[in-house]
């Protein structure tokens, strides 16, 4: 090998494999796909848990439960040991979002009770766990829930 050149080939490189070459190269007439058949076929496809027509498992198997996702309430979730920290005597979402501690003031906002509150402050939010308002009250602090004007239904007469 020449001096001047001192790379060597991967060890892993494997040339690719040529198909309907002939028969004497292995793979020439049906070109490794068999004789008959859906896979024998151009542009054969099927998803991983195909089963050939069979009623698939994740079908077969009975779905259990409610799942509410679509219309549940999405909270932001705040700990009282992140309103510890700020120094604010009264916290509203607007001062949250200032904080960088939720993303969207609008969005419906929980305070949890993970931490503890040193000091009493006024917190503005939609929704406490009970555990945190005792600790917000103890503290000498004020619970105030947001509430939103109520959309109108629509009514059929």
């Amino acid at each position: 090998m020449n001096a001047q050149y001192s790379l060597k080939r991967p060890g892993s490189h494997r040339s690719r494999k040529r198909v309907g070459c002939g028969i004497g190269s292995g793979s020439g007439k049906t070109s490794g796909r068999g004789q008959k058949g859906q896979k024998s076929r151009s542009g054969s496809k099927h998803y991983a848990w195909f089963e050939g027509g069979q009623m698939p498992l994740q079908r077969r198997v009975p779905k259990r439960g409610f799942n509410n996702k679509a219309y549940g309430n999405k909270y932001q979730e705040i700990n009282l040991s992140s309103i510890n920290a700020l120094e604010a005597k009264e916290i509203t979402p607007e001062e949250m979002k200032a904080q960088g501690l939720i993303a969207n003031p609008k969005e419906p906002v929980k305070v949890l009770s993970r931490g503890d509150l040193t000091r009493g402050v006024k917190i503005t939010a939609d929704a406490f766990t009970k555990p945190a308002i005792e600790k917000i009250k103890n503290a000498g602090g004020e619970v105030v829930i947001r509430t939103y004007p109520e959309r109108k239904s629509k009514k059929k007469s």
